[in-house]
């Protein structure tokens, strides 16, 4: 089993209840616009840390992180990349590649509005937007989500409300 803490657009603030949500993970994921580098040190503090950069975030972070990680744990074919567009409705640089090899979980950030949900046409395909978890933007709560990976499964997913923008 692997214990994920999936968050996206700190924006160079990193919630201190992150710290606590997350300090039971194996594994961290960051869907972009880290903000600083030093968003990204923190987050490695709590456990090991898989990324990619935003839109907003510099040469640190675009150094260390790529701009799309397609990965997989415990056979789950896994695509990351911060904009993605949304559930049905991906943004045209990725779309081709989308249609010719869908994932089985697709995560990106950016649009700071929290949605999970099955792509019917993608081969029920997981999206996955874990929302803002900074305080800038339009969003009104900030979030972040936690899950489990057991036998190639996907499961015990919580939404954390980390509060008001």
């Amino acid at each position: 089993m692997i214990k994920v803490g999936l968050i996206s657009d700190t924006h160079n603030y990193l919630d201190p209840q992150v710290a606590e949500y997350f300090a039971d993970r194996d594994e961290i994921w960051h869907a972009g616009d880290f903000g600083t580098i030093g968003i990204a040190e923190q987050l490695k503090s709590i456990a090991p840390l898989t990324g990619v950069y935003g839109n907003i975030d510099g040469n640190k972070i675009r150094q260390e992180y790529p701009k799309h990680q397609r990965f997989e744990r415990q056979g789950i074919d896994i695509w990351m990349t911060h904009i993605g567009g949304t559930l049905g409705r991906y943004c045209l640089p990725i779309r081709e590649e989308m249609e010719k090899s869908p994932p089985d979980v697709f995560i990106c950030g950016h649009s700071h509005i929290l949605k999970v949900g099955r792509d019917q046409e993608k081969n029920r395909m997981l999206f996955i937007n874990p929302g803002a978890a900074g305080r800038y933007g339009a969003q009104i709560y900030r979030t972040c989500i936690r899950f489990t990976i057991d036998e190639g499964k996907l499961q015990d997913m919580e939404v954390i409300n980390l509060g008001h923008t």
